[in-house]
């Protein structure tokens, strides 16, 4: 199975996106907690909100994580066909050795 090379600039947005631990931690937050606001995790994971957003934007971009807006307030939550597709076997599959 040939992996095209779009498909495979986008794993690597997506694996680069991943590979820092404060992502990591806003991912495992969003997980355990469902969809937060800026704030909560601000206060979570420690960081000011301006690094907060650049982690934010990262994981926005690499589709990772999705935003919606209510009233004033933002709320991240996880991209679970994203991160179901990205964690999946057929992905695995992908890069196996072929038979």
């Amino acid at each position: 199975m040939k992996i095209e090379d779009t498909d495979l600039q986008n794993y690597q947005k997506k694996f680069k996106a991943l590979a820092d631990e404060k992502r990591l931690q806003i991912l495992s937050i969003l997980c355990s907690e469902g969809a937060s606001f800026v704030g909560d995790l601000t206060e979570r994971v420690n960081l000011p909100q301006s690094k907060l957003s650049y982690h934010l934007k990262i994981l926005l971009e690499a589709d990772i994580i999705l935003k919606e807006q209510k009233g004033v307030w933002n709320y991240y939550e996880i991209n679970n066909d994203v991160l179901d597709n990205l964690l999946s076997e057929e992905l695995c599959r992908k890069f196996r050795p072929a038979d």
